[in-house]
């Protein structure tokens, strides 16, 4: 049977770095001709940096594309409708900022089936590495680092899953409208499904990102607090322990960040002469692990205003 494969990629204003996410995955090398067979849905959410007008004008150079188009209504929606638009039996779904090796939808593959021998079912979905990294000239280049690790039992940076499961567990929340949960959410649904995750080292992709700067603390807090709203929902959809720990909502965090950044003293204004230390000696990484002392307070203070205000 030919297996047919189709990688969903939600997209808003990342043209640069998607041009690069979709010319890697037009370079797949396949060493099985089951696997062969694949689209790439990329769903469009309404960008306006000239993403559309590019990829018309290079229509040519991606046969495998089918370009979708929404308003901005957020990364769950855009994924379902990329679901709902995808022909392939297995979704793999992909972040547009991400950079793959050749081998990625064969790696994916494998997996899958070999997860499938070993549990002697196909209640399952394979988990590739995704290597953080700010090289856009050569992203493939970046090593793996500790700070690459993912606990996630769900995360639609780098996954493969039969689209049978994602149909059966509901899709996306679509009511997740800002930053954060949604995919971990669904994995939460997926994992009452009896769901096994595989991991697929093998399945390697580059999260591309710009090297951390000051100027990106404003947005990076209204990040963490939207994250911290989205949070409650989570838990509003599943109060367990289990999820309050994901989303820092427990006393040992409260405390944790507190002390961490002296009660919010530690914070974007009295930390910039640091961080911008390590930012001009070619250390943004460093910068950016401190910056989070201020940053998960700022999240765990969003999440206990959310849910005080339910």
């Amino acid at each position: 049977m030919i297996v047919f494969i189709s990688i969903v990629i939600p997209t808003y204003n990342r043209k640069p770095i998607l041009e690069k996410c979709l010319y890697a995955l037009e370079k797949q090398r396949f060493t099985d001709s089951k696997v062969n067979t694949y689209e790439i849905v990329l769903v469009d959410d309404g960008s306006t940096d000239g993403t559309l007008e590019w990829l018309n004008k290079n229509t040519n150079d991606f046969p495998h594309v089918h370009c979708f188009v929404q308003n901005h209504l957020g990364p769950a929606s855009a994924r379902n409708l990329g679901i709902e638009k995808a022909k392939g039996d297995i979704i793999i779904f992909i972040d547009s900022d991400l950079v793959v090796t050749k081998s990625f939808l064969q790696s994916h593959a494998d997996a899958l089936v070999k997860g499938e021998e070993k549990l002697g079912n196909d209640r399952l979905f394979t988990y590739g590495s995704v290597i953080n990294t700010c090289n856009f000239n050569n992203p493939t280049a970046e090593a793996y680092k500790v700070t690459d690790f993912s606990a996630a039992f769900f995360a639609t940076g780098n996954v493969a899953i039969a689209r049978k499961w994602l149909e059966k567990a509901g899709l996306f929340d679509i009511s997740f409208k800002q930053y954060g949960w949604e995919d971990l959410e669904l994995g939460v649904r997926l994992k009452k499904l009896g769901l096994k995750l595989i991991k697929c080292p093998e399945a390697v992709g580059y999260h591309w990102h710009p090297a951390f700067n000051l100027k990106q603390i404003p947005s990076l807090i209204n990040q963490e607090i939207e994250r911290g709203k989205m949070g409650v929902l989570f838990y509003q959809k599943h109060p367990t322990f289990e999820v309050r720990l994901m989303i820092q909502m427990t006393l040992f965090h409260k405390v944790l960040w507190g002390i961490l950044s002296l009660g919010g003293t530690l914070n974007e204004n009295t930390l910039s002469p640091i961080l911008q230390w390590f930012i001009n000696r070619g250390k943004p990484q460093i910068a950016l692990e401190i910056a989070r002392i201020f940053l998960n307070w700022y999240n765990v203070k969003a999440v206990y205003k959310a849910y005080q205000d339910i």
